[in-house]
């Protein structure tokens, strides 16, 4: 009778056992969700078009390894952007055509020269004039 007594007492905690772990995967799960639908939500979603400049990011640039070195090259301009993210490139530089994964690209912008500053080249010295003449405007990026 001792024996039957303990072995209905173990059924009964391996149950409440496996009723807790199905508690906690399912916590678990709805969590992941709620996480999913926050990150999701985050996501800017690029929309290229044909004859936009875009740089594309260098992921394989390692032999000069630097802090300071920009990842980024380019500008290229879209040729023609295909359905699920692919995107074809052309080089300026090398009349050369890639086709590429458009999460590699962000869009370029071209930098803003004032006329006052000496024409229409943006260099270092006419950034640094337009910061003495406080004419530096801020422009939204979107």
């Amino acid at each position: 009778m001792n024996m039957d007594a303990a072995g209905e007492q173990r059924k009964l905690q391996l149950n409440e056992l496996e009723e807790i772990h199905n508690d906690a995967y399912e916590s678990s799960r709805i969590y992941k969700e709620k996480t999913k639908v926050f990150h999701d939500k985050m996501i800017l979603r690029k929309t290229f078009v044909v004859g936009q400049k875009v740089l594309l990011f260098h992921s394989r640039l390692k032999l000069f390894p630097g802090k300071l070195r920009s990842r980024w090259v380019g500008p290229f301009v879209i040729t023609n952007v295909y359905p699920h993210g692919a995107v074809e490139i052309h080089s300026e530089k090398t009349d050369k055509v890639f086709k590429v994964n458009g999460h590699r690209l962000k869009p370029f912008y071209e930098p803003f020269c004032d006329a006052r500053c000496g024409g229409s080249t943006p260099s270092r010295t006419s950034f640094h004039c337009k910061l003495i003449l406080g004419t530096v405007r801020l422009r939204t990026l979107n």
